[in-house]
């Protein structure tokens, strides 16, 4: 009977560990391939079971402070119609659960207006995020932000309320 229960026990610890381990709902750091700095906050966030993400805030060239959020929009994306702020475009999109990874989806470069295949998977707590044409890409590892991340009395939106913008590139 207690080999019983500690084998279900056991199940479902790694059963739920699985799922944990493979959530990419949430806020994440990007980090520059380059200098190893930090450069954005990201929101991932799930509609109708695809996900999107979203441009919460941005850090100065140091990559040690926020320069800005949501609330203090600043820097446009010249290579996206409109010009639109940085800081809450929605520049991932249509990614779809296909078994450990999320694919299918775009990317954006909203300085140069390009768009990218894109691919997003979890490794040891970090996301992994794949911009590519065909077999040629780059991966770029994206931290778990945390509320030191953001700044004091920032209130971070609410992911669960989010909807897609998906934006149009210039021609």
């Amino acid at each position: 009977m207690i080999k019983s229960f500690v084998t279900c026990l056991l199940y479902l610890l790694f059963s739920f560990s699985g799922l944990i381990a493979d959530d990419v709902i949430g806020f994440w750091k990007t980090i520059d391939n380059k200098t190893n700095r930090a450069q954005s906050i990201i929101g991932i966030y799930e509609y109708n079971g695809i996900c999107y993400g979203r441009i919460i805030a941005t850090y100065d060239n140091t990559g040690k402070r926020i320069k800005e959020t949501i609330d203090t929009p600043r820097e446009r994306a010249p290579g996206v119609e409109g010009n639109p702020f940085y800081v809450g475009l929605d520049f991932m999109w249509n990614l779809k659960k296909n078994g450990s990874h999320y694919s299918d989806g775009k990317i954006l470069d909203p300085e140069q207006g390009k768009v990218y295949d894109a691919q997003m998977w979890t490794k040891n707590g970090n996301l992994i995020v794949r911009g590519h044409i065909w077999i040629f890409g780059v991966n770029q590892t994206w931290l778990p932000a945390t509320k030191a991340d953001f700044p004091a009395g920032f209130q971070p939106p609410d992911l669960a309320k989010l909807e897609p913008q998906i934006p149009t590139v210039k021609r």
